[in-house]
């Protein structure tokens, strides 16, 4: 006998004594010895006895072992799958604001642009103007300013011809969330619109036009001045205004710096001033689409790592 539990057991009467009758029901109930089992249920015998009742109750328990194993790794590979999901939205939320304060740093970027643009293209238009009169002062302009003796602050605009300011709007929000793999999080709508705004055409042809397109008359300008000007007069400096008076009826005959002031002017008003418009509308439009994404984003509840009500 292995143990007192296994004599308990035996010892139906508990008399402390294991008659022939407790034996034989003990040995009965024991199972059938293993010697005179099948080759099938040998395989599921422990021990010497195979015992249909032992068979049943290691069997539930094994299906019961089996499918808490099974539950559990389910569970844990769900929490695991619903954590990362979790990240990805909180990322993706994180990714629309940062999205939304940039644009609005483009609008600001874009509207002092379009206040520089139009400053600049009255001032070279009013210049282009009055190339032909008969007045030394055709070159030179002036802009009210209180701390000069008669108030007036005289300059040549064609003096700061080669100053140029391509449109470079902030990005950088936009690149890091490319760099960084998130930018598959945002909702396609978004997505569309934000690579529109960044990478699209409008914004690249207006980089080229305040870019290389404008460049190429400055450069004309200044290929002009180094290839002709200092040949064919006494002095050349272009940043005083006693040049373009003393030198005022040379520079009107010079027809290349006419037409060339004229392509300038004529690419702010007709090109750069409208595409800056149409590029800032979008922006705007932007701003209207995020802020409704993200309105979405704030009104779901999310518990743990579930959200309950998904607006996706």
């Amino acid at each position: 006998m292995a143990n007192k539990s296994d004599f308990d057991k035996i010892d139906t009467n508990k008399d402390g004594i294991i008659s022939e009758e407790e034996y034989a029901n003990a040995s009965e109930s024991a199972g059938v010895e293993k010697d005179k089992l099948n080759w099938f249920l040998r395989l599921f015998t422990l021990g010497d006895r195979f015992d249909i009742k032992d068979f049943f109750d290691r069997f539930k328990k094994s299906i019961l072992e089996f499918i808490i194993l099974v539950f559990g790794v389910t569970v844990s590979f769900g929490i695991e799958q619903q954590g990362g999901e979790s990240d990805n939205r909180n990322d993706g939320i994180e990714n629309l604001n940062n999205l939304r304060e940039e644009i609005d740093k483009m609008i600001v970027y874009t509207d002092e642009y379009i206040g520089d643009i139009d400053w600049v293209a009255a001032m070279y238009s009013k210049q282009y103007a009055k190339w032909e009169e008969d007045n030394d002062s055709i070159f030179i302009d002036f802009m009210e300013d209180d701390e000069e003796p008669d108030g007036k602050y005289y300059f040549a605009p064609m003096g700061q011809y080669t100053q140029r300011d391509p449109f470079n709007p902030p990005r950088v929000n936009f690149d890091a969330i490319k760099l960084d793999g998130t930018f598959r999080l945002l909702p396609k709508e978004v997505g569309l619109q934000m690579t529109e705004i960044y990478d699209g055409t409008d914004l690249k042809y207006l980089i080229e036009n305040t870019g290389k397109n404008e460049e190429r008359y400055v450069l004309q300008f200044v290929d002009r001045i180094a290839n002709k000007w200092v040949y064919d007069l006494p002095w050349v400096d272009v940043e005083y205004d006693e040049f373009w008076i003393q030198n005022r009826k040379y520079i009107q005959n010079d027809k290349f710096m006419k037409y060339n002031l004229y392509k300038r002017v004529d690419l702010w008003e007709y090109s750069i001033k409208e595409q800056l418009q149409v590029y800032r509308s979008s922006l705007l439009e932007s701003t209207e689409m995020l802020d409704s994404v993200i309105a979405v984003r704030d009104s779901e509840i999310e518990i743990i790592w579930w959200v309950l009500n998904p607006k996706d």
